[in-house]
Parts: structure tokens; sequence; C-alpha cells
């Protein structure tokens, strides 16, 4: 019998769910050949889970989760994982929070009680500490203009929408959050149907739903009353849609290069078109031998990196390239880029490049696989999500299900010069908006002031 998740939909023989009382799910995917497990506790908050007063919250809160706990001291956890031969580490974007690890099968129940006290339990120690190590880290994210341009913008794409703020936040903001605040948001957003817990490798499901059940039984005692558990994160004020009008975004730094992004609306993570999407990527700038790669960089040698990407979200993404080019190459680096626009739209994809790139995403897909951490990765992020999580074949024939019909359409609809935001770093402003004029006047037109400064 085929087995039915809690959205009535078909699971794959190799993945198992259990949503506990309280709301967390555990999702597993056991792999036979190996004596490892990834685990890793995936959380629904992220920058755009802040208020405008609250941004780089999320990401303080997560370096905090290494600062002690209840019973746990903040030396005593990198001992304990040191011990283990393993390495714990966090991330934080845009929607979500994760805490993850990969241990030998026979400390896994030992990495899970650390990790769950981290996760449930943080007595937000050390915080003037670990405060100066953030600000450090936003110190270096702002002498970094390649880091820098993506974010200058995805504020160019998303206007005043909560996905156009970095996740790293503002020094102001994390210098001046208290411990408080942290225990508030932790509070607020920390809740059980907000968190799934994740395995994949030497793991066996119904072991890793008792410790999680164990782990529940306690912190209902400790709280008096399961009901504790089921708490619901504050609501934020809806945002809206983006409204992804073109405009033009600068960040003056004195550097070398000047870095520069192209970008505009993109797909929600549940969009069909995704995978046609990844295909036309590969054909305009997702790999050595797209047509951005060798035009721009084999080619003209006008730059060293160059590349296309996206991002997709709960309700919209965004698509983008990147071109970094010294100041006597920008006009033409440029130009080619727009030139290449422009033939994306209008022919998307010979039939040889299709094929290339769909056979090159299945190989990027299935190569990738073999690491139990993304494997950890896709079931975490799937879930918390609420996305199906596909079969290996299953990826395969959506790829191989990609035309060039679908493919045409949709690179009318993403990659339109004239609908695209513009984004740089470098010395000069003039020469950057200069440059950028090939892109086409209704961008520059339609800009409003620059949005970085």
């Amino acid at each position: 019998m085929t087995a039915i998740d809690a959205q009535g939909r078909a699971l794959n023989p190799e993945h198992r769910i259990t949503a506990l009382d309280s709301g967390v799910r555990v999702v597993t995917e056991r792999v036979p050949s190996v004596r490892s497990v990834a685990l890793g506790f995936w959380i629904a908050t992220g920058s755009t889970s802040e208020r405008t007063s609250q941004a780089g919250i999320s990401h303080l809160l997560e370096h905090m989760l290494f600062r002690g706990t209840e019973r746990y001291g903040s030396e005593e956890i990198d001992q304990i994982f040191d011990a283990m031969g393993a390495e714990i580490n966090a991330g934080t974007d845009k929607e979500a929070t994760s805490l993850y690890t990969r241990v030998l099968d026979r400390h896994l129940e030992h990495a899970f009680d650390v990790m769950s006290d981290m996760i449930w339990h943080p007595r937000f120690g050390e915080l003037e500490a670990e405060r100066e190590v953030v600000l450090e880290e936003i110190a270096m994210y702002e002498d970094d203009p390649q880091d820098r341009v993506f974010d200058v913008l995805g504020k160019a794409i998303f206007g005043a929408h909560p996905l156009g703020r970095a996740v790293i936040g503002t020094a102001q903001v994390v210098g001046a959050v208290t411990r408080e605040q942290l225990a508030a948001f932790h509070a607020e957003r920390y809740t059980p149907e907000s968190i799934v817990i994740a395995a994949a490798g030497s793991v066996d499901h119904d072991e890793l739903v008792t410790l999680a059940r164990g782990v529940e039984a306690a912190r209902a005692a400790a709280n008096g009353s399961a009901a504790v558990l089921a708490g619901v994160p504050e609501p934020l004020l809806a945002p809206g849609a983006p409204d992804f009008s073109p405009r033009i975004g600068f960040l003056q730094k004195d550097t070398e290069q000047y870095h520069l992004c192209v970008g505009g609306a993109g797909l929600a993570r549940d969009d069909e078109r995704r995978f046609a999407l990844r295909v036309l990527e590969g054909v305009l700038g997702g790999t050595s031998s797209s047509r951005l790669f060798q035009e721009v960089r084999e080619r003209r040698g006008l730059a060293y990196s160059v590349f296309s990407y996206s991002n997709l979200y709960a309700h919209t993404g965004e698509v983008g390239l990147y071109v970094g080019t010294r100041p006597e190459n920008l006009a033409e680096a440029l130009a080619v880029v727009t030139a290449e626009l422009e033939r994306c739209v209008e022919d998307p994809a010979s039939e040889q490049e299709l094929v290339r790139s769909r056979e090159n995403l299945k190989g990027r897909m299935v190569l990738g696989l073999e690491s139990t951490g993304a494997r950890m990765s896709r079931l975490g992020v799937s879930t918390l999500n609420e996305m199906p999580i596909l079969s290996v074949n299953e990826l395969l024939e959506r790829i191989d299900a990609v035309d060039i019909a679908e493919v045409r359409e949709l690179a009318g609809e993403l990659f339109t010069a004239k609908r695209l935001s513009v984004a740089g770093v470098g010395p000069d402003e003039e020469c950057f908006r200069t440059a950028i004029e090939p892109l086409g006047t209704q961008v520059c037109e339609q800009a409003t002031q620059a949005v970085a400064r």
C-alpha cells in the first residue's frame, strides 16, 4: 500500500514522515550503504519573519544557539562534537534557519540530545561576545563588493518588501538587541509547528521519532502542560506582493572592478516551471559552456566571473545574472550581456543546447544527492515548505519533459531587458549608469533614486 502524508500526497518508499502531537515533523531517508547520519533541525523563520526594527535578529539568534543551553556550556558543545569527529553548523536565509551536523550513527542519540537542547533551550549567554562576532561578520560582508551587489540587486528588485532586506541584518539592530528581545523572538518563532527534524543516512525512522517524542515529553513536563508546546507565532503584517517595477541600485565603493547584477521577478518554489527555469539557466549562464560564460569570458576575456542564478521563495522568486569586470571593460561587458539577454528571449536554446543543459542538470542533481547532507537538506526544506519530496527518477522525468516551447515562454516572461532591475558596486556611479544604457532606456526612466548608498 502506498504511504500517504498529511496533505494526502503519495510518499516515496525511501522517505518517512511523522508528525508529532505538538506539530514537530520528523522526516528521514535511510541510506544503507553509509555509517553516518546527516541530522538537521529546520525552523520556519528567517529575515522575512522580522519586522524592520528586527533586521538581523534571526541571524543573531542562530549564532546564539551555540552560546550554551540549560544543560550544555558553549565550550562544552564544541568539545562534544569535536570528540565525535563531527562539525556542527547553522545557517539563516530569507525564510528559514537551520542547525545541522553529520555524525557516525553510533553518535546520533548524543548529537540529537545536544542539538535539541540548543534549539529549545538556548540560555542566550555570552551575548556581548557573540554580538561582536556578528558585527565583525557584518563588517567583513560590507567589505566584500561581490557579496554586497546581490543585496543591492535584491533591494532593487523587491523594493520595500521584506525579501529585499539583507539576511545578515544591520549593525544598528545587532548592536542594540537585548537578551530579552532575543528570548521573545525565540519564543515567538521557534514553535513546534514551525520545526522539522530531518535525517538521512544510517538512521532508523522509528528510533529518531522516539528521541523526538522524548524531548517533547520532557518539554511538556517542564512547562507543566503539553498545551504550552502548541504556541502560535504572532502574525506579521502581510507585506503583500512585491512591486517589481525596474529600479537602479548603486553602491559607491573604491574597488578594482565594477560588480554588476541584472535581475527581476522569478518563480515561486512550487511553480511547476522551476525545472524549465533550471534548464534555461544552464543555457544562459549556469555552466562553463553557457552563452554568457563563452561570450563574456572565453571569447572576449572581459570577466573572470560571470553567471546567471535564481532564488525561489514561498510566493515569488528572483532571477539574475552577475558579472565582475574592470572599468575599461565595463561598457563592452554590458553590451555583450545586453545582446545575450536579447538573444535569450528571441532564441532561448538550440536543440543541442537544450539537451546539453538537461543532461548537465540531471548529472548535478544525481551527483549532489550522493551526499547524505544534501539528502537531509532536501528532506528538511521540502517538508518545512510542504513540498513533495520527489524521487530521483521523478526528478529526471521532470527535467526530461522540459521542451523548447516552455523554455521560450519562460525566457520572454523573465528575461526581457525592459522588465529588469540593475545593481552595481564600484567607484563611479556616472560611469555605471552610462554603461547600463544598452539594457534599455525604460529601465533608466522608471528607476527611482539609487536604492543603496
